[in-house]
């Protein structure tokens, strides 16, 4: 019997032939009741296993059985009357070791008609191997099944096909994920199996040797996964990613991350032109005369022929410097794709892009960009012949980048790739769409790097539009819009929109100019589509669409009138839903906006008051993404923009009593939101530090300060952080609330309401304050003071 600890410290050949071995006895003894030595390689299957052998499947049918992985045998006989018997007395060894077995018993015949109508049993009896037994049995059965799953390859080939896109839509693609199942996702393990399946077939090539290389180290890690964790998973967690990143020689875990992706990529890419090659040859031809494909001029050097671009019979690969990038751009504007054998001829013969480069290369670089969508694939190809880095070598320090954001799908150069095809639909939105593309391309070319990447990046940006043959205003246009690439949407959910400093600020910081502040939104909306729905919902396209406005009236670029403020305190609202409590001057309203509702509250004013309706917006499931506060003769007004997180806002009237009772003091709002807090893994929010920081240069009105808290989000923070504004004397004029994933980023415009500046000590005391709230130590507010709400 084996010891599965030690089996698992083993490599993958010692593993096989250790299971190996002890299977092979295992049926010796089963058949004769006696151990015997596994026979020679040819030799003859001693006298009674003749006619029954031993089959493995699976992962040790392919010698790489994984660390505390599954057994997948097939008992494969002749007829034999006696075999379940004898499957028993394998079977149950097997069991009593601990070891997970996938079993099955089939003669020959009975194995064959599994595999033609099960792809999935086709796809693993691909792989049989004999351990013990009748050798000639088993190549029979081998033999069998891949002349069976030859014939039935036009069956089963699209049934595997869909079952491997319906894995991708499951679990995504093995490159882009940031835990990443490596044997399921698309791009991992399984797309080695599938691509050896489609060569048995005899419908595409072996698979190449770089993905052979790629399958062998997913495979690596694959091992150190189970190895480290002691437990039969594929799911390569975050807590994991370290030590098996130690265990392989790598670095940290974002170079383990970024190998997978690479390798994850190389089978996906192989993977995607396999199977355009499986469907091409499935169509069936008509009957009659073969007829010829059509050869259709695309430009100058490429031509299509069939579904794919290739080289004209004239083109001169190694004198044509320009040839890459407009087969590239003909290719996506025709939506097609590059033939493989055409790529490899341009990776062997292109020579290098003089430099400058030529107003030829650089517009059809940019046909390529314009192109949208269909650019995607193309580019990926240039990518993965080594094509793309050819042309940009500041690619390669971004390529298959991890972004541990948990807003972002995708890698950092895949991110940048998708935000020029979205850019590409914003085109006629701006007055340089070549710049807008190329400044999508690039806006984070500086991530990798120490510092900043909207900094770094921005001389990378100058140096790459340089050698593009830009000119020098062109250049600098670029630059900016690399380094200022975050200012519209950080700004806009950071920051009072409707504060006349706010909107100084970032006309100041654009260097008043309109055309790059066009410019900016574009590449903010491209940047945002790229990176999530989360990134850039309709609220955030709202807020960047005013602040534009508003920077845009200052500016003077074009007449457009005085923009309306996004929240309206003191205004009186249409509201589609209304409650008024007369004796108690509380007057509640919800109306629909961008995304949302907006939540305006009218109270008697007092101190803590804007935190108490954090409190109960909180405990009512609304989510606050801004909110803006105005009091006149005593009475506060208070607007709220906010998200259910579940269906749509309470009624007016529902949320009117909480008001009530939580100003009366019914309603505990601190006792109610630590119940709410049981259901966070409030460990976790602990166990980092928040950070807190000041900036009391941007204000003008009645705030003195902006204080920006970022901490780990939990239910009830914003009451819990306003309410410590509120016992440090600081009063809430209007925030700003962002959520990334689980971290929260909260902008308060603070003053004292005795007008008094804000001391050292007063923020020292604050900060402690918030620091205890984010911990869960807040008090609650006091209450009672008849001043600004805090």
């Amino acid at each position: 019997m084996p010891d599965l600890e030690a089996l698992a410290g083993l490599t993958r050949f010692e593993r096989t032939a250790a299971l190996d071995a002890w299977l092979a006895e295992l049926l010796a003894e089963a058949v004769t009741g006696t151990p015997r030595p596994r026979p020679r390689r040819g030799a003859p299957p001693p006298v009674g296993l003749q006619g029954v052998a031993l089959v493995a499947v699976g992962s040790l049918g392919r010698r790489e059985p994984p660390p505390h992985g599954d057994v997948d045998l097939v008992l494969v006989h002749d007829g034999r009357p006696e075999i379940a018997a004898l499957a028993d007395a394998v079977w149950y060894p097997v069991w009593d070791a601990g070891l997970r077995l996938d079993h099955s018993v089939r003669t020959v015949p009975e194995a064959v008609a599994v595999a033609s109508a099960d792809v999935r049993a086709g796809l693993g009896l691909l792989d049989a191997r004999c351990v013990a037994g009748d050798a000639g049995l088993a190549a029979a059965l081998r033999s069998a099944t891949l002349a069976s799953w030859r014939q039935s390859a036009s069956r089963l080939l699209p049934q595997l096909r869909d079952l491997r896109r319906g894995r991708a839509r499951q679990l995504g693609e093995l490159a882009f994920l940031l835990e990443p199942d490596l044997k399921e996702a698309y791009g991992a393990l399984r797309e080695g199996q599938v691509l050896r399946a489609v060569a048995a077939a005899q419908l595409a090539d072996e698979p190449t040797a770089e993905a052979e290389e790629a399958y062998a180290f997913l495979l690596d890690v694959r091992d150190e996964l189970r190895r480290r964790s002691g437990r039969p998973t594929d799911v390569l967690v975050r807590q994991e990613q370290r030590p098996v990143a130690v265990a392989l020689g790598l670095p940290d875990e974002d170079a383990l991350l970024r190998e997978v992706s690479l390798a994850g990529r190389r089978l996906g890419f192989v993977a995607d032109e396999t199977w355009r090659r499986v469907e091409a040859a499935l169509v069936r031809r008509p009957r009659g005369r073969y007829r010829r494909v059509r050869r259709e001029p695309l430009a100058e050097g490429v031509v299509r022929q069939g579904d794919e671009v290739v080289l004209a019979r004239d083109a001169r690969p190694a004198a044509d410097p320009g040839l890459v990038l407009r087969g590239a751009a003909a290719a996506a504007r025709a939506d097609l794709l590059l033939s493989p054998y055409t790529l490899k001829v341009l990776a062997v013969h292109s020579p290098p892009l003089p430099e400058p480069w030529p107003s030829e290369v650089r517009w059809s670089f940019l046909r390529l960009l314009a192109s949208g969508r269909p650019a995607v694939a193309v580019l990926e190809q240039l990518d993965q012949e080594g094509l793309l880095s050819r042309l940009l070598p500041e690619w390669d320090r971004i390529r298959s980048l991890p972004q541990r954001h948990p807003w972002h799908r995708f890698t950092v150069d895949r991110h940048l790739v998708e935000a020029a095809a979205a850019a590409a639909e914003l085109t006629r939105d701006v007055g340089r769409p070549d710049l807008l593309l190329v400044g999508a391309l690039l806006h984070d070319i500086g991530k990798g790097r120490p510092g900043d990447h909207s900094e770094v990046g921005e001389p990378i940006a100058a140096r790459i539009a340089t050698r593009m043959g830009f000119s020098e205003p062109d250049v600098a246009t670029l630059a900016a819009m690399v380094r200022h690439h975050l200012l519209l949407p950080d700004t806009a959910t950071r920051r009072d929109i409707d504060d006349s400093a706010t909107v100084d600020r970032v006309a100041a910081t654009i260097g008043q100019d309109p055309a790059l502040l066009h410019l900016l939104h574009a590449l903010a909306q491209a940047d945002g589509a790229a990176t999530s729905s989360s990134a850039w919902s309709p609220w955030k396209a709202h807020l960047v669409a005013a602040l534009v406005a508003r920077v845009q009236a200052r500016l003077g670029g074009t007449p457009v009138p005085e923009p309306e403020p996004v929240l309206h305190p003191g205004r009186p609202q249409v509201s589609t839903d209304d409650s008024t409590d007369a004796s108690t001057g509380i007057s509640v309203g919800v109306e629909d906006v961008a995304d949302g509702q907006q939540v305006t509250i009218v109270a008697p004013d007092r101190h803590g008051l804007f935190s108490q309706l954090a409190g109960v917006l909180a405990l009512n499931q609304l989510d606050v993404r801004a909110a803006k506060v105005n009091v006149v003769g005593g009475r506060a007004t208070a607007v709220f923009a906010v998200r259910p997180r579940f269906g749509r806002a309470p009624v007016a009237s529902i949320l009117a009593d909480a008001v009530r009772a939580a100003l009366e003091g019914t309603l505990p709002l601190a006792d109610r939101l630590r119940q709410r807090e049981a259901d966070y893994r409030q460990d976790a929010v602990r166990a980092t530090p928040p950070r807190i920081s000041w900036h009391n240069g941007e204000v003008t009105g009645d705030a003195t300060g902006i204080v920006e808290v970022r901490a780990g989000d939990r239910a009830g923070l914003l009451y819990r952080l306003t309410a410590a504004l509120a016992t440090e004397g600081l009063a809430v004029t209007s925030a700003r609330i962002e959520t990334f994933g689980a971290d929260a980023a909260d902008h308060f415009y603070v003053c004292n309401p005795s007008g008094n500046p804000i001391a050292a000590d007063q923020r020292s005391r604050v900060e402690a304050a918030l620091v205890a709230a984010v911990r869960g130590a807040a008090s609650d507010p006091v209450a009672g003071r008849g001043d600004t709400p805090g």
